[in-house]
């Protein structure tokens, strides 16, 4: 029996605006998780309301409180005590990390964004805020851990030697280090973008990648990731992958470290010298190699009118600690650290 053209259009909005509400749930529910995975302590639907509401989402307090009961039955959630406080359970944790991944494609342009425009690094009184890139280890393997950094960190394989870190229930700017685990930040390339951005430079973030080095020169990339079609940091896709030889290039000067493309407009060039030279006296050395206006940077083709830059991975050190076969769980451009809690590298060998 064939049905009308018009009864196929009807079922067809009507299955659109099903999937359309299922989609909206979803997105509350992620919403409603991240805020709870960002709080060490347990949260009623009032707070949790007033943060998404910080978020530019809002939900009053009994749609919160709705959801939070059918997150209860879906085991995502957790109610602590006689009071709404709840706290994210371990599969509210994995949804979180895989819900909703088209959501997430061209999630790694926005943080880069959203890190440079939260960077308020001084690089006159080398103060303010500073992104990072947060690995946690078990406590355990702190100390093997740090011997295989120091080779890449002395190779300046890395954006600087500068530091942080916290024990089990401390925390690294926004992130809360858990149990059995040491946390060690590692200062990020974004602090370039950051800085350039505070001096009125705008940069474009083009590629992650892995840079061949020969003779401790870059020569090419050979791997590029896209941010704006990324959902994840190039950095961690490639070091989960094994593609980084970061410790062979570090002690004999020939590898694939990783790396980063960026390009700025070339009239702005002498300004960029400017800060970069500032940074390098803050201790902070993330600029591999600055190529000349619209010529090609280690094979990467430059837009007409532009300038290609390269910037060292952030995450440099932890390659070569997975190099090694030591479970490390990275979360790469994560937050951002106040630049006077940073420790030299050296302290933590201590």
């Amino acid at each position: 029996m064939l049905f009308p053209a018009t009864m196929w259009q009807s079922v067809s909005v009507i299955h659109n605006k099903m999937s359309f509400e299922t989609q909206d749930v979803e997105r509350k529910i992620l919403s409603i998780l991240k805020v709870l995975a960002g709080s060490d302590e347990p949260l009623g639907s009032i707070v949790i309301a007033r943060a998404l509401k910080d978020l530019g989402i809002d939900l009053g307090e009994r749609t919160v409180r709705y959801h939070l009961k059918m997150m209860d039955e879906q085991g995502l959630t957790r109610l602590v005590g006689r009071r709404d406080g709840r706290v994210i359970t371990g599969l509210g944790q994995k949804e979180l990390k895989h819900g909703l991944v088209k959501d997430k494609v061209g999630f790694a342009i926005s943080r880069i964004e959203l890190l440079a425009f939260r960077t308020t690094f001084d690089l006159e009184q080398r103060s303010g805020l500073v992104p990072v890139n947060i690995s946690m280890v078990r406590k355990q393997d702190l100390q093997k851990a740090l011997r295989l950094m120091k080779p890449v960190i002395s190779a300046h394989l890395c954006v600087s030697s500068l530091v942080v870190a916290g024990r089990p229930g401390e925390k690294i700017g926004d992130m809360i280090v858990p149990a059995g685990k040491v946390g060690i930040g590692t200062v990020c390339s974004i602090v370039i973008n950051g800085t350039l951005l505070k001096a009125g430079i705008p940069m474009n973030s083009k590629f992650g990648g892995l840079l061949q080095i020969t003779d401790r020169k870059p020569l090419r990339f050979v791997e590029l990731i896209q941010y704006d079609g990324c959902s994840l940091d190039p950095s961690e896709v490639f070091i989960k992958a094994r593609m980084t030889s970061v410790t062979q290039s570090a002690k004999s000067g020939s590898g694939n470290i990783l790396a980063n493309f960026r390009e700025i407009p070339s009239m702005c060039r002498p300004i960029a010298h400017d800060v970069i030279s500032k940074l390098a006296k803050a201790r902070i050395n993330g600029v591999l190699l600055v190529g000349n206006v619209s010529e090609a940077v280690c094979e990467v083709p430059v837009e007409l009118n532009r300038v290609g830059m390269v910037l060292l991975g952030g995450l440099n050190p932890i390659a070569a600690v997975e190099e090694a076969g030591i479970e490390v769980e990275s979360h790469a451009m994560s937050t951002v650290v106040d630049y006077k809690e940073f420790v030299d590298f050296e302290e933590l060998m201590e």
